[in-house]
């Protein structure tokens, strides 16, 4: 059984949930914004207005088979990310290290100067906002966790950090251990 699964889903004050079981669908509104997500076909997901809970279970024909089991905890956790998204949000923080890197805002793209001969323009997907801070520190927020951490993910391929100088574009906090580089004569 699911560990993930058999949990309800507590959902806060603010937040407004839409289930539409005949459809498969359910939406989430909150003061972040609002999500819809489509669950699997072996599942069914119950809202319970009195008690603001959402519960998951496998279907009954279901019940045991693998990729089943597998999908009642991912559903439970991709509604799980919808209402903490709507209501708290997801914030991902980048560091650009290098001489004279640095990121700038231009509508809803960003334009990366990170030692390449032309700028490198990434605009931001529907639903995420970034902040630049002195040039070096992007700060990618959001209601949709996947939609972030993707989006975050796509800057980062631009220059990934390499371990003789350590450069490049790091999450915050990320450590990167560093190589000694060629050694001449001994």
């Amino acid at each position: 059984m699911s560990r993930i699964g058999k949990k309800s889903i507590e959902v806060p004050k603010g937040v407004k949930v839409q289930c539409k079981p005949n459809a498969r669908s359910i939406g989430v509104d909150g003061p972040r914004g609002s999500l819809e997500y489509t669950w699997h076909d072996d599942i069914d997901v119950n809202w319970d207005e009195a008690t603001l809970t959402i519960n998951c279970a496998v279907r009954e024909s279901r019940a045991g088979e693998r990729t089943a089991r597998a999908q009642w905890g991912t559903t439970r956790a991709r509604i799980q990310n919808m209402v903490t998204g709507v209501s708290q949000g997801y914030t991902k923080i980048l560091n650009i290290v290098g001489v004279g890197w640095n990121a700038k805002p231009m509508g809803k793209t960003i334009q990366l100067n990170i030692g390449y001969c032309h700028p490198v323009d990434i605009p931001a997907p529907a639903g995420v906002e970034f902040d630049i801070d002195k040039g070096t520190k992007i700060t990618i927020t959001g209601a949709d966790k996947h939609a972030v951490g993707q989006f975050a993910a796509n800057i980062r391929d631009q220059r990934r950090p390499e371990p003789y100088n350590g450069k490049g574009i790091l999450y915050d906090g990320e450590i990167i251990i560093r190589k000694q580089g060629k050694v001449f004569g001994a």
